[in-house]
């Protein structure tokens, strides 16, 4: 079992649902990054996924992607996010996994960038671009490895695809609650508690919920159905506050958002 196994294994066996931040990895920079996640992890969070910064991300929004390019401006590097994330994933009790485009692992090689991952202490990685059809090599190394493969089924997956991607992924699947880009929305289709519902039914994978979660509210309503909740796009825009206000108060405003939204998880 990778780490993500053994995480939701313990959170269904204390009737518990998983409150998951995305971050960017060197926004502001490197040293802000390993302070966030101690920060976040500490006030409560289930998992983190850290963001390895792209020039060309796949459905991200605009707040998403300004992160990548602040970052990529800084000439942020794989290799030093890799030896940040080793410094701090030995310390913190929640796993990290990286979300990462698949140029970037195959560019890296797959069975480096897995053993290199792992090295570093990542749990496991998203890859949000990853074709079912080309995921096989990918997912046979992350299987053998214990390293959790996570792939995206999307409001406009067709059935069918959607039972190969769950085929395909480890870990956890990554429901995308809508059709677009990632951001904060003030509500969520009517339609995704049924669409998450039938595919509970299809798969033992716990099932995880991102795109325009922001809100207790999207907590409240969605934790009945999901084993976890990806929130994003709200905790980046107070991040990149980080170069306006002193830091610690960025961190703790960080923090306290996302212990709101912990908060709202129904008591276990």
């Amino acid at each position: 079992m990778s780490r993500i196994d053994t995480l939701f294994a313990q959170l269904r066996s204390e009737h518990r649902k998983a409150l998951m931040p995305f971050i960017t990895a060197g926004d502001p920079d490197l040293e802000f990054t390993t302070a966030v996640l101690r920060e976040l992890i500490s006030r409560g969070a289930s998992l983190c996924e850290l963001g390895i910064p792209y020039s060309d991300p796949i459905a991200d929004g605009p707040v998403i992607q300004a992160s990548y390019t602040r970052a990529l401006a800084r000439k942020v590097k794989l290799a030093q996010i890799l030896e940040m994330l080793a410094g701090v994933a030995p310390e913190v009790s929640a796993p990290i996994v990286t979300m990462v485009s698949y140029a970037i692992v195959h560019r890296h090689g797959l069975e480096k960038y897995v053993a290199d991952a792992q090295r570093a202490g990542a749990a496991g990685a998203i890859v949000p671009d990853l074709l079912v059809e080309e995921s096989g090599d990918f997912a046979k190394i992350c299987r053998k490895a214990d390293f959790s493969l996570v792939q995206l089924v999307t409001p406009t997956t067709p059935r069918d695809r959607a039972l190969k991607i769950a085929d395909g992924s480890t870990g956890f699947l990554y429901y995308v609650s809508v059709t677009g880009i990632t951001g904060e929305r003030k509500q969520l289709p009517q339609s995704l508690i049924d669409n998450v519902g039938w595919l509970r039914e299809q798969t033992p994978l716990p099932i995880c919920i991102g795109f325009g979660i922001s809100q207790p509210q999207h907590v409240r309503q969605l934790a009945p159905v999901a084993d976890g909740l990806i929130v994003g796009s709200a905790v980046v825009r107070r991040i990149a506050e980080a170069s306006q206000k002193p830091r610690e108060a960025v961190l703790k405003e960080a923090g306290d958002y996302v212990a709101s939204l912990i908060a709202a998880l129904p008591p276990a």
